[in-house]
C-alpha cells in the first residue's frame, strides 16, 4: 500500500484494525474517483462542496446483502462448490428473515468469500461484478432510497456508499446508481491479484466511521453539513458523525435509537411511496424537491 500521508492518526474511539480499514477504504474510493474520465455536465449544478451524503447499501439502499448475491453469482460461475452455496442461501435468508446484519454470519460470507477469490485477479471480478449486478442486485434497489441519493447528486453533492461488501463490488453498485464513488472492504492484492487477506479489518461498525472521517478529512468536507443513512444500529457511530442522520428501514435498536435523539426515519418495507420521503436537511430545498420529484417520476416511467 501507498504512504497514507494524509490520514489521520488513530483515535482512542475506534481499534487500530478499524482505522487502518477506514483509511484504506477511503484511499481506495478517492483513487477510483480520480482515475475516472472528468466529463462537464450538461447543466452545471453550483451546490456545497463541502457537504456529502453517505448511504449504507445492505437493506438500505438494496434489498439483501450485496455480499450474498455476489456468492450467488460467483456459485454460478464455478467459483465455488454447492456446499458453499447453501451456506449463502442460510445466510441470505436469515438476513431477510431478521432483517438486521448478524456479525457471525457476515464474517462467515465474508472469511468465504475471501477464500473463493484468492488467486484470482481484480480486473476479473469487477468484470464479474457488472454482470452480477443485472442478474440480482438491480431490481432490488429501493426507489425511495436512490431518489434521496438522486436528490443530493441533483442538488451538487457528492453521494457515496458505505459498505462491508469489497470496495471494487461496491464501486460498480455505486457506478451503475450513478453515484459518486464507495467505501468499502479492502482485500489485499499484489500485483493486481487477491492474496486472500484483508487491509485491517471489514468495513463493518466503527470503521464504516472511520472511513467517512478519513474520506471527509481529505475532501475538506464539514461532516456537520453532510448527511448519512442506515438501516442498521451497527452504523450508529457513522450516523453520530454527520450533522443530518437518517435511519432508513431501521431495526428495532436503531429505531429506538433514532427516536430518542430526534433523527429522521423513513421505512421504505411497509410500501409507502417514494413521494412521503423527508427533504435531506443539508441541501438546498429547491434543488433536493426537484430531484425527488424528477427520480420518483423516472422510476415509475422505467416500470
Amino acid at each position: 500500500m501507498a504512504a497514507l500521508g494524509w490520514l489521520t492518526p488513530r483515535r482512542r474511539s475506534a481499534t487500530a484494525r478499524s482505522v487502518l480499514a477506514g483509511e484504506a477504504s477511503a484511499e481506495a474510493a478517492r483513487k477510483s474517483t480520480q482515475d475516472l474520465p472528468s466529463e462537464e455536465p450538461a447543466f452545471p449544478v453550483h451546490g456545497d462542496a463541502h457537504a456529502a451524503a453517505f448511504f449504507d447499501l445492505d437493506n438500505t439502499v438494496m434489498q439483501g446483502a450485496a455480499l450474498f448475491h455476489f456468492g450467488r453469482g460467483l456459485y454460478k460461475r464455478k467459483f465455488f462448490e454447492t456446499r458453499d452455496l447453501a451456506k449463502f442461501a442460510w445466510q441470505q435468508a436469515w438476513f431477510r428473515l431478521a432483517g438486521v446484519e448478524d456479525p457471525e454470519h457476515m464474517q462467515e460470507a465474508r472469511d468465504s468469500a475471501l477464500s473463493i477469490v484468492q488467486g484470482h485477479r481484480v480486473s476479473e471480478l469487477m468484470s464479474i461484478g457488472e454482470e452480477i449486478y443485472d442478474e440480482y442486485m438491480a431490481e432490488r434497489i429501493w426507489p425511495g432510497t436512490r431518489a434521496l441519493a438522486q436528490a443530493h447528486l441533483d442538488a451538487g453533492q457528492k453521494v457515496w456508499l458505505v459498505t462491508a461488501a469489497p470496495v471494487e463490488i461496491a464501486q460498480v453498485i455505486a457506478r451503475r446508481l450513478g453515484l459518486t464513488g464507495a467505501l468499502g472492504t479492502v482485500a489485499e492484492s499484489v500485483d493486481g491479484v487477491y492474496t486472500g487477506k484483508l487491509v485491517g479489518e471489514p468495513l463493518h461498525g466503527p470503521a464504516k466511521a472511520e472511513a467517512v472521517r478519513a474520506l471527509a478529512a481529505a475532501e475538506g468536507l464539514d461532516l456537520t453539513r453532510c448527511a448519512a443513512y442506515s438501516d442498521s444500529h451497527n452504523d450508529i457511530p457513522m450516523l453520530s458523525l454527520v450533522g443530518h442522520p437518517y435511519a432508513i428501514n431501521p431495526d428495532s435498536k436503531l429505531r429506538k435509537h433514532a427516536r430518542r435523539l430526534e433523527w429522521r426515519l423513513r421505512d421504505y418495507r411497509t410500501g409507502r411511496k417514494a413521494a412521503k420521503v423527508g427533504i435531506p436537511a443539508a441541501a438546498g430545498v429547491g434543488a433536493v424537491a426537484g430531484g425527488t420529484a424528477a427520480a420518483i417520476a423516472l422510476h415509475k416511467r422505467r416500470r
